[in-house]
């Protein structure tokens, strides 16, 4: 293991120590149970890795910088728990979604809890505590647009690539971005290098969601810790669908007709290989994580190696 790799996984154990350290009261079970379960979730935690390595760069306060990397993690969370019951998913993490395992008033009202809680770290900043929850704010109405784009979009035949990327920059980037422009926010830095970061973030988020689509359909249920191939079934939008629509409209059309098949994802999966839409999209993924370096580049009086080293992590994973 690299000297980085030893970074991140001290960074992700880290931040799961701060989960665990939260004070969650017992009652009411009905609200606090379904958090605890989110929160014992085997989560990447990429964004509060990315608020710390950002913030080393920037060389914030760690306790601050903790506070920020928690307060993301469990907006993602929010949004997450509120994406499951949208999109009817049963395992998220590796373990079963709040409103499966309960029901869907205890999944809104424990997402509800889960963002109420961000608010509260955040609220405790030293120093301000105004500027971060208002860009932290923005944020989350960013992803709420985003969400409501990708519930619009669904089963639209008419969405364009444009679309679909404004969509995944609203929905998936603007949270690396905050990730990324946090803790340049608290140091008090200008607003060009703010948007500096968050133009970083953004690109490495919707190349993120752009190989996360690819992952979707192409890597082992056990490895992503969710149920594979169900935005594709359940008519979601994603690069490779618009991508197949677009080139092979009638090929497509007869493929997913068949959606009794139990060899359906496989076959999606072959028909994106065989038509070259999976090397496409890869490429296209490419492109932004190449966007994200280059928005790095023009960073000036900061180590930013990590952060680099951190889209190439990013970029390469499996899972």
């Amino acid at each position: 293991m690299s000297q980085f790799q030893e970074l991140i996984e001290f960074i992700r154990a880290e931040v799961n120590k701060g989960l665990k350290r939260m004070l969650i009261p017992d009652e009411p079970r009905y609200l606090y149970d379904p958090i605890r379960h989110t929160l014992k979730g085997k989560g990447k935690r990429f964004r509060p890795i990315l608020v710390h390595l950002s913030g080393r760069a920037n060389n914030v306060d760690p306790d601050a910088l903790m506070n920020m990397a928690l307060a993301v993690e469990l907006l993602h969370n929010f949004t997450l728990v509120h994406d499951d019951i949208m999109d009817n998913d049963t395992i998220r993490h590796g373990q079963e979604t709040v409103h499966s395992k309960w029901d869907h008033s205890s999944a809104i009202l424990a997402g509800d809890g889960i963002y109420t809680f961000a608010q509260i770290i955040l609220s405790n900043l030293p120093d301000r505590a105004k500027d971060v929850s208002s860009y932290f704010n923005k944020t989350t109405m960013d992803i709420c647009e985003g969400q409501a784009l990708d519930k619009q979009f669904e089963n639209d035949h008419g969405i364009t690539e444009e679309q679909y990327l404004e969509m995944i920059e609203r929905k998936t980037g603007s949270l690396l971005g905050a990730a990324a422009a946090l803790p340049a926010i608290y140091n008090g830095e200008n607003e060009m290098v703010v948007n500096q970061y968050d133009q970083f973030g953004r690109a490495l988020g919707i190349g993120f969601q752009i190989h996360d689509d690819l992952l979707e359909i192409t890597a082992e249920p056990e490895t992503m810790g969710k149920s594979l191939g169900s935005d594709i079934v359940e008519g979601k939008q994603t690069m490779m669908v618009i991508k197949a629509r677009n080139h092979f409209s009638k090929e497509w059309k007869e493929l997913i007709s068949d959606s009794a098949n139990a060899e359906l994802i496989n076959n999606i999966h072959l028909f994106f290989m065989e038509h070259g839409i999976e090397d496409e999209t890869r490429s296209m993924a490419r492109l932004y994580f190449t966007s994200a370096r280059e928005a790095l580049g023009k960073l000036n009086g900061v180590n930013t190696d990590e952060l680099f080293e951190f889209v190439h992590l990013v970029e390469n994973r499996t899972y």
